[in-house]
């Protein structure tokens, strides 16, 4: 067992994945810290272990005030509070599928360490595939489908990924905390899958208002993107419903932010301008017939069951 690691309960399920996202540099839309908390939430999911942060972390940078310090809140004198760096283990699941959920601070030291640390983990806990999560800023429309990145660990596992309407990378660059798994992932032969969901950001002070700019900070239509092909893909039921609404919401605020921004500044054309992205905007489709026969399935099995209740 990694030293930094403790577990106190080893599910039983027969078919067990992992979903693991961090507070980290690529968290657009908080698609990486706050999905997966959102899911612990739904799923009632219940901490089964954690990483302690023992030599992950730094406490101060020469030169810097505190930009990685952590937070401290005193009462009259008496430390209330500290705020410590978290690497935790959820699960959720019954006999036949489970479902572990690891939401961490993204490491600023020993980076090997920590990676094999949480792949000990998934291994200990009998998981086939890891899912990691990420989310990038860029210039795309607020009411179309999400674009969706991947990577993957294993070879054999491209066929699969192209059924999901997902874009296969091809970035050269800094690596984020869920490419370097990537890569030691498939070194050691386990499956390692990685979304990266595209988040609308307009900065329209290229259009010459200073200061104006629309960043989703939460975008929950990117978070029902992957909730949908991680359901698919691994066989799961996170439910879709209360995604579906705040999805709804988060495009109806942005419109009114839009309206507002378009009538204060009507020159600078910021409706025309989100109107040519749309236009050259191109979809990536995910409708998987399965699914759709599975959804109508369930509803006739749970229409005969009220039926029968009736009766």
């Amino acid at each position: 067992m990694a030293e930094a690691l403790t577990l106190w309960q080893q599910p039983k399920a027969k078919h067990i994945n992992m979903i693991a996202g961090w507070r980290q540099w690529a968290d657009a839309g908080s698609a990486s810290s706050g999905l997966p908390q959102y899911i612990i939430e739904q799923l009632g999911a219940q901490k089964i272990g954690e990483i302690r942060p023992d030599g992950f972390y730094l406490f101060q940078i020469p030169g810097t005030h505190d930009l990685v310090r952590p937070m401290v809140q005193f009462d009259e004198g008496f430390p209330e509070s500290l705020e410590q760096w978290r690497n935790e283990l959820y699960y959720a699941g019954d006999e036949e599928r489970g479902l572990v959920i690891f939401v961490g601070d993204e490491p600023h030291l020993d980076i090997e360490r920590y990676v094999n640390t949480v792949l000990d983990a998934a291994e200990m806990l009998n998981v086939k595939r890891i899912v990691g999560l990420g989310g990038v800023y860029g210039e795309l429309p607020y009411d179309k489908a999400r674009t969706i990145g991947c990577v993957y660990s294993l070879r054999h596992m491209k066929a699969e990924m192209q059924t999901l309407g997902v874009q296969l990378s091809n970035y050269q660059g800094g690596a984020s905390i869920g490419s370097y798994f990537c890569k030691r992932a498939g070194d050691r032969g386990q499956e390692f899958v990685a979304f990266y969901v595209f988040v609308p950001n307009y900065d329209f002070s290229l259009l010459g208002q200073r200061g104006s700019a629309i960043r989703i900070e939460n975008d929950f239509m990117a978070w029902h993107a992957i909730v949908r092909r991680i359901n698919h893909m691994l066989k799961t039921r996170i439910p879709l419903e209360d995604l579906e609404n705040l999805s709804g919401e988060l495009m109806r605020a942005v419109s009114s932010k839009v309206d507002e921004l378009d009538s204060a500044e009507p020159e600078l054309g910021v409706r025309d301008y989100l109107r040519r992205l749309s236009d050259s905007f191109e979809e990536v489709p995910f409708d998987p017939l399965d699914d759709v026969w599975e959804d109508a399935l369930r509803s006739l099995l749970n229409d005969d069951d009220e039926e029968a209740g009736e009766d």
